[in-house]
């Protein structure tokens, strides 16, 4: 198998020399697998390019690679239209891990940012879980030259940085703080207005409820939906009494519950809603990092922890990190609820040390980063 991977890998860099012979364009070409859609971070540094920098192109590849033999194929030739755009641009912007900027022979000027899609760490990830049930394997890993050729590694501040560069296998000197753009719709009066209008269309129950609003961001497991499932199920049996519960599972968690008691969705992103919770409830999603900048109630329903740490771990204590409080089990997490138990002061704490404040704005910060790094090119 690592054979075929080898002669694979070499022969889409012959064909890659022949991309590399087109000219280089004033370009930015921004690429993820993680969704099939442009992710809000994205958009919003393409924008703010745009309003400054006009003459400067921008292309967007967003693709996930799909599950079936048909669509892995197809998912192919999506590669080769990567590896033209990767070739004729000055920038390269993942959130991602990218398969033909990873294997490929770059071009010396090329730069490549990692942005990743998930602000902050605690959940360890990429070269920290390699050969674990989560991970991938530390041969498969080698073979595909996993995160490879990137010029900069961004992480949300000094305390994420040693984990983000540990993730990624990287030197100190290719790590920048800068927290991602899309936190700057939390800042966003007018935007968040117009969401809210716009969910209260979509769901009734939500503009007319008279409940607390909780919402329930559960992160993804892998190979353990049923579990999923049953803490879900649990959370929902207890608490819907008492709260308006808004189900926001992670986008790569394919079940539906289909429980008429809860609002499902799937359309907006946890960022999107959150300003709109009196309570939040978690796990151990990246999401509380977004999340802790509101300031509000964060809590956290761990009801698997002893089989989730096995099979995932974490760079530091879970217990003396998160900043709210942590029930083992659904009765507890109603008793903490009710007695109001998360301590703001903490949550304001974990914030500022979590998240590097911004200049300008998120946005703007990074995008006179992104710049800088073209004029150098």
């Amino acid at each position: 198998m690592s054979i075929v991977v080898k002669i694979g890998i070499g022969l889409l860099n012959v064909i890659y020399c022949f991309f590399k012979l087109c000219p280089v364009q004033n370009k930015i070409t921004y690429i993820s697998r993680q969704m099939n859609t442009t992710p809000d971070d994205f958009k919003r540094i393409e924008a703010c390019i745009k309003k400054t920098h006009p003459e400067i192109k921008h292309v967007i590849l967003t693709k996930m690679i799909p599950d079936s033999l048909t669509g892995k194929i197809g998912y192919c030739f999506h590669i080769f239209k990567q590896m033209y755009h990767i070739a004729t641009s000055k920038v390269v912007i993942l959130d991602t891990y990218c398969i033909p900027v990873s294997i490929l022979h770059q071009k010396k000027d090329l730069v490549v940012i990692q942005i990743w899609h998930a602000l902050g760490a605690f959940k360890k990830f990429g070269y920290s879980i390699l050969d674990s049930e989560e991970g991938s394997s530390k041969k498969v890993a080698q073979m595909m030259h996993m995160h490879e050729n990137y010029t900069y590694v961004l992480t949300s501040s000094n305390v994420t940085l040693p984990y983000f560069q540990e993730a990624f296998h990287q030197t100190k000197d290719k790590m920048k703080i800068y927290p991602l753009p899309r936190l700057d719709l939390l800042y966003d009066e007018e935007a968040l207005n117009k969401i809210q209008y716009a969910f209260s269309s979509q769901y009734p129950r939500f503009k007319d409820n008279k409940k607390p609003v909780l919402i329930y961001a559960p992160t993804f497991r892998k190979g353990e939906q049923e579990t999923l499932k049953a803490g879900i199920h649990a959370l929902i049996d207890e608490l819907c009494d008492d709260y308006l519960i808004i189900l926001k599972k992670h986008p790569l968690t394919e079940f539906k519950i289909n429980d008429d008691r809860v609002i499902e969705d799937d359309v907006y992103d946890s960022i999107s809603l959150f300003p709109f919770a009196d309570v939040i409830v978690t796990d151990y999603s990246a999401s509380m990092y977004e999340a802790s900048i509101l300031h509000k109630p964060i809590y956290f329903y761990a009801f698997d922890y002893e089989n989730y740490v096995k099979s995932r771990d974490f760079y530091v204590s879970y217990q003396s990190l998160v900043p709210g409080p942590i029930s083992y089990d659904v009765k507890s997490l109603h008793h903490n609820l009710s007695h109001h138990t998360c301590d703001l002061s903490k949550v304001k704490s974990f914030s500022k040390e979590m998240i590097q404040p911004f200049k300008k704005s998120y946005t703007d910060d990074l995008c006179t980063f992104i710049l800088e790094t073209m004029k150098e090119s």
